[in-house]
């Protein structure tokens, strides 16, 4: 194996449901409800997908939804935009606590 996680590990996904069947048909009935399409088309639904998978850091997700991506129709460049706003947001994210930590510095320093 190359890297810890073994991509081939992804097709064995539903495995996870062989010592609790009743909780695995549940996640993946929803799972799939989920990515049916709706007021979002499954080509949108993926490239939420995809920049989740990112901030997640899930190198299955990213994965599967990069393939997803690709077959719902986006393009690399749709899909590199994508993994830029969820790396906006979640710097924004981690930046924003900076706040937290400033009034706790100034209170202490006091």
């Amino acid at each position: 194996m190359d890297t810890y996680y073994d991509p081939a590990d992804l097709a064995k996904f539903e495995e996870i449901g062989e010592e609790a069947p009743d909780l695995a048909r549940k996640f993946f009935q929803y799972y799939a409800a989920v990515f049916d399409e709706g007021e979002l088309t499954a080509r949108e639904k993926a490239l939420i997908a995809l920049a989740v998978a990112h901030a997640v850091q899930c190198p299955y997700c990213i994965d599967a939804y990069t393939r997803s991506c690709l077959e719902n129709g986006s393009n690399l460049g749709e899909m590199t935009e994508a993994v830029h706003v969820v790396n906006a947001i979640r710097g924004g994210a981690s930046l924003v606590h900076g706040v937290q930590m400033r009034r706790v510095a100034k209170k202490l320093s006091l």
